[in-house]
């Protein structure tokens, strides 16, 4: 079976329920297979980018969800539209830096570049047969809310 996941896709095959992504209580705790769900501490004050972040944990939901119906390709495929996205947000977000003016802006664009680097080498790890993705999900978690609520929110 090959197939694009997304929260929508997940949902019709029972992998994610079909309520509203960011609620902050789940209706059907057992049937939920997200692992984060965003909350207002999130926030950075950018619609945009609040948007982008959310997006980002939808990705991490969906990783999970893959991996909890052991869909390798899905997992596959979830892995490769996360790090795409999560590069456009990045050169998003560093643009706007950039046009701020914002004087970390430098050191904040090797902080995404790392995560980028330690991103494909559990896609490497994946791609050799290795069950990656409940330790990656919550390395991302880990390092995404540091990043927004220290890095992102600073700016």
């Amino acid at each position: 079976m090959s197939f694009s996941p997304n929260h929508r896709d997940l949902a019709r095959l029972n992998l994610l329920p079909p309520a509203d992504p960011y609620r902050t209580s789940p209706q059907h705790e057992e049937e939920d297979t997200r692992i984060w769900v965003w909350d207002s501490s999130l926030s950075v004050g950018n619609d945009t980018i609040d948007s982008q972040h959310r997006r980002i944990i939808d990705y991490i939901n969906e990783l999970n969800a893959a991996r909890m119906a052991d869909y390798r390709d899905a997992v596959s495929e979830v892995l490769m539209g996360l790090i795409d996205y999560t590069r456009t947000h990045f050169v998003y977000e560093e643009d706007l830096m950039r046009q701020a003016g914002y004087p970390l802006s430098e050191g904040h664009k090797r902080v995404h570049d790392a995560f980028v680097a330690h991103t494909i080498k559990y896609v490497r790890q994946h791609e050799s047969g290795q069950d990656i993705s409940r330790k990656l999900a919550s390395d991302l978690q880990v390092w995404l809310t540091n990043h927004i609520k220290k890095d992102d929110k600073d700016f």
